[in-house]
């Protein structure tokens, strides 16, 4: 969990308190700043989920990428064990 998820977390939980009291006491102002220290709260979740999505395809490419810089080694020292060969056969 990064630290958007954490902070959208704890105001959305802060928020639903401050809504509920305004909601105990009539206090319709202390209502709405809960509501909308929801809202933030959810938005700051979201942009915490994006990023580590965002994170995941990136370790994803990277991971594949590396993958094929090993094949890429893997080949090119097969060509040369074959190449090297080929020049021992012919004496030179």
């Amino acid at each position: 969990m990064n630290k958007d998820k954490v902070k959208g977390t704890v105001d959305d939980a802060a928020g639903r308190a401050k809504r509920q009291v305004g909601e105990w006491t009539g206090d319709t102002r202390t209502q709405a700043e809960g509501a909308a220290q929801q809202v933030k709260g959810k938005i700051e979740k979201a942009v915490g989920n994006v990023k580590d999505a965002a994170r995941g395809v990136s370790d994803k490419i990277n991971s594949a990428s590396d993958r094929d810089n090993i094949e890429r080694e893997r080949v090119e020292r097969d060509r040369l064990a074959e190449e090297r060969k080929h020049h021992e056969a012919m004496g030179s």
